[in-house]
């Protein structure tokens, strides 16, 4: 049995839905999660992706130029391990303060509101005066990104159908490591055409673009019909998902009749914070904030310092670090679309532990390469990056969809928000970690030790608390 676009309204009889603001909510998420993937979709994705393809882009670019602003001011190692960690801890902050009032005043204000502010903050960076000024700039700059990654995530998830949420879920977030990719890749130019004095203004200054993007974000980003129906703002609810019913009937797709799960039957409950720490949830937040900790620690250990380790252990130059850097990146963009074509069969659960131990194995090579082989160091260090480059954004991309998927409505998007936190929390510790094993004196073998530990506990972790989620309407996960 079918049912063609705009047969239904939000308290209107169906098969399993009774009336009343619990059936209206219940209707609408059922409705969505019949709907595959169409032309609102990609407009959608076209304008999240901004702020997913600035984290990738913006998480390297300090380490793209690292040397040069080393250089350009005058500080130490351990200095600069202070800036890059000042933009870290700035977006864990955001993550928490602007993803809990995500769930106040919806999911579209509060991504304007940092996509505007990144870009502003980001041509502040461009032009700092003093290493001082720049570590500032970097830390507000990052509230704002810190919270946008998060809320673009749960606003995407939030408009997928159950069948192709992992797919396409991982394909939008494979936009996190084409930042990756074209960060390096334009540093590269930029020092080969403004000099490495002046290149790390420009590519700071080329993280203003989002401003531009949440202007039009103002105008065209639907927000939530999922968290509309939720606040009992079921009119405007209705009419966003006839538009993605619109879109699918313009496309000849037949929809089946909206299925609605009785566990969704549920009145809704307001906003606590406190509650991903309750009941079931309290197993899945250990979980998934494990993940995500670790999975940061390791890519933001290794992605973060490779540039400057190519330099310093590797013995090559800055402009062949760069093409090396930006080669690593252009493996994770594999890697991701790879995982874009499995992670919907094999599940979320035994993707996450196969990228797991993939970062294990770069781990292992990274240790026992240079330390107990003697191979020479230039093709371990790339050897392992790039393996590690195949695991991170197999774990980091699916963590964005499976973090969203375990929790409900009310709080989704402040719980993917405390969870990307984690990612921030690492992404803080790791770079402080590694500058001080390095300025120690300590070599590719200490570094990489350290990443191995990381990923054998995300595989136990995973392996022990892990559930399957994949194919199940987000209702029926989130109990």
């Amino acid at each position: 049995m079918t049912t063609r676009p705009h047969e239904r309204a939000p308290g209107s009889s169906a098969s399993a839905s009774p009336g009343g603001a619990a059936g209206d909510t219940a209707l609408i998420a059922a409705r969505l999660d019949r709907i595959p993937p169409n032309r609102f979709h990609a407009r959608l994705a076209g304008i999240l992706g901004t702020g997913t393809f600035f984290d990738g882009f913006d998480a390297i670019s300090i380490a793209v130029v690292l040397s040069a602003i080393v250089a350009y001011f005058d500080i130490s190692i351990a200095q600069a391990s202070f800036i890059i960690s000042a933009g870290y801890l700035g977006q864990l902050i955001g993550a928490l303060i602007i993803g809990a009032l995500s769930e106040r005043i919806g999911r579209r204000p509060a991504f304007v509101l940092c996509v505007i502010t990144f870009g502003v903050l980001s041509l502040g960076a461009a032009l700092s005066w003093s290493a001082t000024s720049l570590l500032v700039f970097r830390l507000l700059q990052g509230m704002a990104l810190g919270a946008e990654v998060p809320i673009a995530a749960v606003l995407m998830n939030e408009y997928l159908s159950s069948r192709k949420r992992g797919r396409i879920g991982l394909l939008y977030q494979s936009l996190f490591p084409w930042g990756l990719f074209f960060a390096p890749l334009t540093g590269f130019l930029l020092i080969e055409t403004t000099g490495p004095e002046s290149a790390w203004r420009y590519l700071f200054a080329i993280g203003a673009l989002p401003a531009v993007v949440g202007i039009w974000a103002w105008f065209k980003l639907p927000e939530s019909a999922r968290w509309l129906a939720g606040k009992g703002r079921t009119i405007e609810a209705d009419a966003l998902v006839r538009q993605v019913e619109a879109a699918a009937a313009r496309r000849g797709d037949d929809l089946d009749e909206p299925y609605v799960a009785a566990a969704s039957l549920v009145g809704s409950r307001d906003f606590h914070p406190s509650e991903i720490f309750q009941g079931v949830y309290l197993r899945r937040t250990v979980m998934v904030w494990s993940a995500w900790f670790l999975a940061s620690f390791i890519n933001y250990g290794c992605a973060v310092w490779l540039p400057t380790l190519l330099i310093k252990l590797g013995g090559v130059s800055p402009s062949k670090s760069l093409f090396l850097t930006t080669a690593v990146c252009a493996i994770s963009v594999v890697a991701t679309l790879l995982g874009t074509l499995v992670i919907d069969r094999i599940g979320r659960k035994k993707l996450l532990i196969g990228s797991f131990a993939t970062m294990m194995l770069g781990g292992l090579v990274g240790t026992l390469g240079v330390g107990v082989f003697s191979w020479s160091t230039l093709p371990v260090l790339v050897a392992a990056g790039a393996i590690i480059a195949i695991g991170a954004p197999l774990a980091l991309g699916p963590l964005w969809i499976y973090t969203g998927e375990l929790y409900p409505t009310r709080m989704r998007g402040w719980a993917s928000s405390a969870a990307s936190a984690m990612n921030r929390g690492a992404s803080i510790v790791s770079p402080i970690l590694m500058g001080a094993i390095l300025t120690a004196g300590g070599g590719v073998s200490a570094v990489f030790s350290v990443l191995l530990v990381s990923a054998i506990l995300g595989c136990v972790v995973l392996s022990w608390l892990g559930i399957e989620t994949r194919n199940r309407a987000l209702e029926d996960i989130a109990r």
